[in-house]
């Protein structure tokens, strides 16, 4: 891994962290969520370091320890909920690389219970509440069409598949005790504009409105995704492309 080309040039995170109407103290979750999915961590610890030294937000200052506890703590959630869309694997790679790098202080283990309290909601909530309260934000972020969209998955030939949405929901994306529910879906643009997933990507750049982001916001956070991604080497692909790596369709933006 540490024989790639760096992605992260000075100039890019400078691009990054003054993208107009990127949302407050959100270029590091978004950054670090596109650089997951392109199975860079090495990156995604660049991210965090560069965070942790010149400030979480577009202006450089230096963070005191409550900051830099706010930052680490909401950087480790979106790795975690990205695993909704992304998988497991390559966040576990991207928390590995990030640990590497955190001070100390700073880490929530062993003896330190996460701040989501997810702990306490597998082991003594009932079931059926958190369910609920995944179900509710999974109404919220899809509007209308969300009946649509969840008897999609159940009839998708197995309803285990839509039986793992509402586990997602319900247990992870739904817990907003770190992410409010549109930085949420700020993680999840991110994460999926690198997987060339069109339909999926659609639903979450509406969804972002639903739940709050202004149409600005959500365009802002699209643009930081792409141009990591570009930086990356993605490219579009034309109909002779038998591989490579990019996108085989036009990247969806907002129809407003």
């Amino acid at each position: 891994m540490s024989s790639l080309p760096a992605i992260l040039t000075p100039s890019l995170l400078s691009s990054i962290r003054n993208t107009p109407n990127l949302p407050s103290n959100t270029w590091y979750l978004i950054a670090a969520a596109t650089l997951t999915q392109l199975n860079r961590p090495d990156e995604v610890s660049k991210i965090y370091q560069h965070a942790l030294n010149n400030g979480s937000d577009h202006a450089e200052y230096v963070l005191s320890y409550d900051e830099q506890l706010r930052v680490t703590r909401r950087l480790r959630e979106a790795l975690i909920k990205l695993t909704a869309i992304g998988g497991v694997p390559r966040t576990i790679n991207a928390l590995q690389e990030l640990k590497k790098v955190t001070p100390q202080e700073l880490l929530d283990e062993p003896e330190v219970t996460s701040p989501t309290n997810r702990r306490s909601e597998v082991f003594e909530t009932p079931t059926s509440e958190i369910l609920q309260r995944g179900q509710s934000f999974f109404d919220r972020l899809y509007g209308k069409v969300a009946p649509r969209v969840l008897r999609q998955m159940f009839q998708s030939g197995t309803e285990d598949l839509g039986l793992v949405a509402q586990l997602m929901y319900g247990y992870i994306l739904s817990n907003t005790t770190l992410l409010s529910a549109a930085e949420t879906s700020f993680v999840m643009i991110a994460g999926l504009i690198p997987q060339d997933v069109p339909l999926q990507l659609k639903g979450h750049l509406r969804g972002a409105l639903n739940v709050g982001a202004t149409v600005e916001q959500v365009r802002a956070v699209r643009k930081v995704a792409i141009e990591i991604c570009e930086a990356s080497g993605m490219r579009m692909l034309d109909s002779s492309s038998l591989a490579g790596f990019g996108w085989r369709s036009e990247i969806v933006d907002l129809k407003v």
